[in-house]
């Protein structure tokens, strides 16, 4: 995986929004029913995650993927 990919996947992991809804990791991680490691670990970019917990987290966030996606391709700073 190169560096842009690693890039691509840490905003894909949609920390901002987690924070901006007052989540911690495990609180995130039990509503989406994934271990708080694991998100932790998509929020680094260390994790090519599939589009079903993508999906998990999208909802436990109130978000649509498509937001998701658009954010993660959009230029600029995490």
């Amino acid at each position: 995986m190169n560096l842009d990919d690693r890039r691509f996947l840490k905003k894909l992991g949609a920390r901002k929004r987690r924070l901006a809804r007052g989540f911690s990791q495990l609180e995130l991680g039990r509503k989406c029913e994934l271990h708080r490691t694991f998100v932790g670990s998509v929020e680094r970019g260390e994790r090519n995650l599939s589009i079903l917990n993508l999906r998990l987290i999208a909802r436990a966030l109130r978000a649509r993927l498509r937001e998701l996606l658009d954010e993660a391709e959009s230029p600029g700073v995490q």
